[in-house]
């Protein structure tokens, strides 16, 4: 709790008195914390938002689960495939209810196909990490994407990057570190090093994303990625692909259903509220991850998996703040 009142107030900054003053008031007139407050309509939206991101968390985290579960039976190019091709009607029927069908054909290709191709390489890591690894321990290393967003914006969208956000992205990666084992008996697992070559694709799709935020719609960028993904799983899925086993129906369904509906709260999240005060509510997912894995499979993370997160956390959330502090200065 005091950790979340630090962080509000970082975010706050300069602004934090004005911004008490507005948070309490009594009859119109300003206040103390003993009477009754109004709500700002920006602290409103941002608490939705908070909302939004927390059950987007948890349907992410479902999502997952039910990947775990399936990847124990199917190779992972199929679970891939399955979570394309299950998700695309509820995708479809969304996207027919906004009537965003007008000028799907009319965005940039050469990304989409690029986000497309590295989503492929993403789940399919991801999903193969899932058969060995926790989703507590998975979680706790593909944390380190925002450090490596970060490190692929200086280098491909040619940003500035201080010395403090250095700092951060190389403590980032020894939390890494922490996790995959400083005694080395699980330093070069293949399912940990899959993890990480999963966040570097996710990575490489965020900042495509950003490029195509500032043309295409949502709707479209959903909807291709998606239907690119699996398109091109499909000849890889056939070759190994696994009789469908259909007493797996609520895994299927729990993939299809969390899948969406975690999108579209995702997007409404980042849509009202201020990234900084959003985004940290991602780690909520460690939370998520750590009750799955107790509840489904009775695992819980060891010391190691709970310190690297810590930091990998730590470092994720500067970085959030202060990246949000950049656009904020470029675009008061």
């Amino acid at each position: 709790m005091l950790d979340c009142q630090i962080l509000r107030l970082s975010v706050l900054g300069a602004e934090a008195p004005s911004a008490a003053n507005r948070f309490f008031q009594y009859n119109g007139r300003p206040g103390n914390a003993f009477g009754p407050s109004i709500v700002t309509p920006q602290q409103k939206e941002n608490l939705q938002a908070i909302y939004a991101m927390v059950a987007a968390v948890a349907m992410f985290s479902l999502m997952d689960a039910s990947m775990k579960v399936l990847a124990a039976r199917y190779p992972a190019v199929q679970v891939t495939a399955l979570r394309c091709m299950l998700s695309m009607p509820l995708v479809c029927a969304f996207m027919a209810y906004r009537g965003k069908f007008t000028g799907i054909f009319k965005v940039r290709w050469p990304l989409h196909l690029l986000r497309g191709a590295v989503g492929i390489a993403m789940l399919s890591l991801f999903a193969y990490a899932l058969k060995s690894l926790p989703l507590a321990d998975t979680y706790a290393i593909f944390f380190i994407a925002p450090a490596l967003v970060t490190v692929l914006a200086v280098f491909i969208l040619k940003e500035k990057v201080s010395l403090g956000q250095w700092v951060a992205i190389f403590v980032g990666l020894g939390g890494v570190l922490v996790v995959l084992r400083p005694d080395g008996t699980n330093f070069a697992s293949i399912a940990g090093l899959a993890v990480l070559a999963s966040a570097v694709c996710y990575g490489i799709s965020a900042i495509a994303g950003r490029v195509l935020a500032k043309t295409d719609a949502p709707e479209h960028v959903m909807f291709w990625v998606l239907t690119l993904m699996g398109v091109g799983v499909a000849p890889l899925a056939i070759n190994a692909w696994v009789s469908i086993d259909w007493s797996l129906w609520p895994a299927m369904a729990a993939l299809a259903v969390s899948g969406f509906f975690g999108q579209l709260a995702l997007t409404r999240a980042f849509s009202m509220g201020k990234a900084s005060i959003v985004a940290p509510f991602e780690y909520t997912a460690l939370a998520w991850g750590v009750g799955i894995d107790w509840l489904l499979w009775h695992t819980l993370p060891d010391a190691y998996t709970l310190v690297g997160a810590a930091i990998i956390i730590g470092s994720g959330i500067y970085l959030v703040r202060r990246e949000t502090e950049h656009a904020e200065a470029e675009h008061p």
